[in-house]
């Protein structure tokens, strides 16, 4: 749906409707203050855009769960969340989040149930709990469980819950809008405010500028960087390029996580719930080898540490082909879900069952499964506070940018640093995405001109956000043109490039299968220098020179695309530069040329921006001093 008339100036604008945009909505929706400004007749001007329905939002594919110390099953304990996050995280997350992750997760979860998330449930009616890796008891002595799920389609279920609760709270949705540009100002000390944005209604065609006091950015991640991703072909890292667009930095973006059970040359994610209730992976020997690098946690072991003992084996020479391709490399293992029962398999993984059928024609209750790393969630993303509040580092403090908010995967409170435990990005998401609904209210209540009507309004200089309004609708209007090919000179070496055949689609493929080659699982610097060398030659270029294929605006998906498809290079670039600054090997990161982790370097958070510059922001530590990460 589109609003029937944009508002002179919105109090809140939030980008994305997946489970971090609809929490924010209804953190704010919900909370005290805006409660009383209603009540004093003013009503403040909320807006939520989304480049999708927002029932297609990619938090509707979260299968395995949402963690929370609720003691359901197992005894357990907040304090014992909170070291397994710091531990899963490779000492790279700041406590003081982790600590606000792990003790507000009992009651987000709670909270959950009561919108209407139909969690499954134990004999005695309580939330069930499953073992998920990196979860454990008493410090890391064993797994516990931890994980609350809805068999495995929890995301389904979280984001239908929210998105009724939003419809019922009356919250007003922009549907296929697609955001193109942050419009930030800067005041003489180089003090950053948000003042707006510009938005292309995708029905239409038509470019607007918004201008919103508050801005909260909750797109999602960036998985489409790699040709292997769980990631749906909507996570093209929209906020986080905004961001740098509009000259802000990003936290730790070479922290990218491959989950360990990809469906072997497809990417759909497996769930690690199908390792929690019992399957073994293993090499072409049958070997359950996991045990070998992982004593005691085996397959439940963190995800980076899975993902790269599979790579482990299939360089050892021990990996298997996939089945429909079965002279083709044998890059895989095998995920084993026969001992399972078949009942059981329906009842707890039914997803599973019906993926590894309909998209690799295997029985899982009795054949072996060819699974594979596959990109999964970037850890890094746009910095905030605990709050929700964008920030900048800069000469060793953070300085808030006025009006701008981010939740979600888009965004980086860092509570997972290195590596994400699992079932703590739904937690992320829901938690922080409530916190900072709630925060914005607060800001505006104390706004007196928050919610007053139109005719009483001081008038709103919206100069800037209608300059850069017009600024993209030229640019519209330059893509729906053929592209020229007289404009590439007969001697350029590029001119094959140029061809009016090239399109964003094909620009993401290569774009993918080069950060696979370079940048998927393990890298090195003279591996990233030569990404970085094709993409400044080549996909920089191209991603430049991109035009439509139709001359029409309305219902032109190209045009998105188009603009995604640069997003995505200026994400890729960013990432290469911070992967190779950071000279060891921690968490996801694993750097074949720097294998050990090193404290006292690189104890710290990379803040990069798109020029390139990278600087480092000291990793808060509260009650866990660093020591060896062993599973």
């Amino acid at each position: 749906m589109s609003p029937k008339q944009l508002e002179t100036q919105y109090d809140v604008v939030i980008v994305g409707a997946g489970a971090a945009g609809l929490s924010a909505s209804l953190g704010l929706v919900r909370s005290e203050r805006f409660a009383q400004m209603k009540e004093e007749g003013r009503t403040p001007r909320v807006l939520v855009i989304s480049k999708l329905q927002p029932l297609r939002s990619h938090t509707g594919s979260a299968e395995g769960g949402i963690a929370a110390s609720l003691g359901n099953i197992d005894h357990d304990d907040w304090h014992w969340h909170f070291y397994d996050t710091i531990k899963g995280s490779d000492w790279l997350a700041d406590q003081d989040m982790a600590e606000i992750l792990a003790k507000e997760a009992p009651a987000t979860v709670i909270g959950l149930e009561h919108d209407g998330v139909a969690f499954s449930r134990t004999e005695d009616g309580h939330i069930a709990q499953r073992l998920f890796g990196g979860h454990t008891a008493e410090f890391g002595k064993q797994p516990v469980r931890r994980t609350a799920y809805a068999a495995d389609r929890i995301g389904h279920q979280i984001l239908h819950a929210l998105w009724q609760q939003c419809v019922k709270e009356g919250v007003e949705f922009a549907e296929e809008w697609y955001v193109s540009d942050l419009v930030v100002e800067r005041d003489g000390a180089g003090h950053a405010t948000a003042r707006g944005l510009v938005v292309i209604d995708t029905h239409t065609g038509k470019v607007h500028g918004v201008n919103a006091r508050n801005i909260v950015l909750a797109t999602g991640g960036a998985g489409r960087l790699f040709h292997t991703t769980s990631n749906s072909w909507d996570l093209t890292g929209d906020g986080m390029a905004l961001a740098l667009e509009a000259g802000l930095q990003l936290e730790d973006t070479e922290f990218v996580q491959f989950h360990p059970t990809g469906l072997a040359h497809t990417g759909i994610l497996l769930s690690e719930a199908a390792r929690g209730e019992g399957g073994r992976l293993l090499n072409a020997d049958g070997e359950h080898f996991m045990d070998r690098y992982a004593p005691g946690h085996g397959d439940l072991a963190a995800r980076d540490v899975v993902s790269r003992s599979i790579v482990a084996e299939v360089d050892a020479g021990r990996g298997v082909a996939d089945p429909k391709d079965p002279n083709g490399p044998k890059d895989c293992v095998w995920l084993d879900l026969t001992g399972i029962g078949e009942q059981t398999l329906q009842e707890k993984l039914p997803e599973v069952c019906d993926t590894v059928r309909e998209y690799a024609g295997l029985d899982p209750a009795h054949d072996l499964i060819p699974i594979k790393p596959t990109a999964h969630y970037t850890m890094g993303g746009i910095p905030i506070t605990a709050n929700g509040n964008v920030y900048e580092w800069v000469d060793g403090t953070r300085r808030i940018v006025d009006g701008l908010f981010a939740a979600g995967e888009c965004s980086c409170v860092s509570v997972h640093g290195a590596n994400r435990l699992g079932a703590n990005s739904l937690l992320d998401a829901c938690l922080f995405g409530s916190r900072t609904g709630a925060t914005i209210a607060a800001d505006i209540a104390d706004d007196p001109m928050a919610g007053m009507p139109d005719e009483e309004m001081i008038d709103v200089d919206s100069t800037t956000v209608d300059d850069a309004a017009s600024r993209r609708e030229a640019e519209i209007k330059s893509l729906l043109q053929p592209a020229n090919a007289e404009s590439v000179g007969a001697d350029d070496d590029t001119a094959d490039d140029a061809q009016p055949d090239d399109n964003p689609y094909r620009l993401m493929a290569d774009l993918g299968a080069l950060m696979e080659r370079y940048a998927a699982v393990r890298c090195d610097h003279d591996g990233i220098v030569s990404a970085l060398a094709a993409l400044d030659g080549e996909l920089a270029p191209r991603a430049e020179r991109l035009h439509a294929h139709s001359d029409t605006a309305a219902y032109n998906q190209e045009l998105t695309a188009i603009l995604e498809a640069r997003h995505l290079v200026a994400l890729a670039a960013v990432m290469l530069t911070a992967s190779d600054a950071r000279e060891e090997s921690r968490g996801s990161l694993c750097r074949t040329d720097h294998p050990q982790r090193d404290d006292e370097r690189f104890l710290a958070h990379s803040m990069v921006t798109r020029g390139r510059s990278v600087d480092w922001q000291p990793v808060t530590i509260t009650a866990y001093p660093p020591k060896a990460r062993q599973y």
